[in-house]
């Protein structure tokens, strides 16, 4: 047993967010589990890149509203206590509405090759936009 008190906190890399997002993290995928886990806290507006998990991803809103998109259009809208899942390979992103922060833990199962996560282009505006005007019609 490992009793880990706490981490710190990072400002998420810019490369792969957009706006102010910070991390905990929880676990890094290790034999033999290879749970990745963190809690990720968006600002109003603040978003992942576009990116894909190789087993995909489970998040736990945990507080405030989120959005999370498909290349397809499809757009939930979650708060917190709900649960979305990513499955293997689909590209999506997830991020806070317009006006409320949004925190939520992300949870995947690594590979061989670290977390399984491929990160892609960021998720323009134009396309945020739209994801938050079709979850408010």
């Amino acid at each position: 047993m490992e009793h880990i008190t706490s981490t710190p906190t990072t400002k998420a890399p810019a490369e792969r967010f957009t706006g102010d997002v910070h991390l905990n993290t929880i676990a890094t995928p290790s034999e033999p589990g290879r749970l990745a886990a963190a809690l990720v806290r968006f600002t109003p507006g603040a978003r992942t890149n576009w990116h894909s998990h190789a087993k995909g991803q489970t998040l736990y809103i945990t507080d405030g509203v989120g959005l999370v998109g498909t290349r397809d259009g499809d757009v939930v809208r979650a708060s917190a206590g709900q649960i979305v899942m990513c499955p293997a390979g689909e590209e999506h992103w997830h991020g806070a509405t317009g006006t409320t922060f949004m925190a939520h833990i992300a949870m995947l199962v690594g590979d061989e090759n670290g977390d399984g996560t491929t990160w892609l282009e960021p998720v323009t505006d134009e396309q945020y936009a739209k994801a938050l005007d079709a979850v408010t019609r």
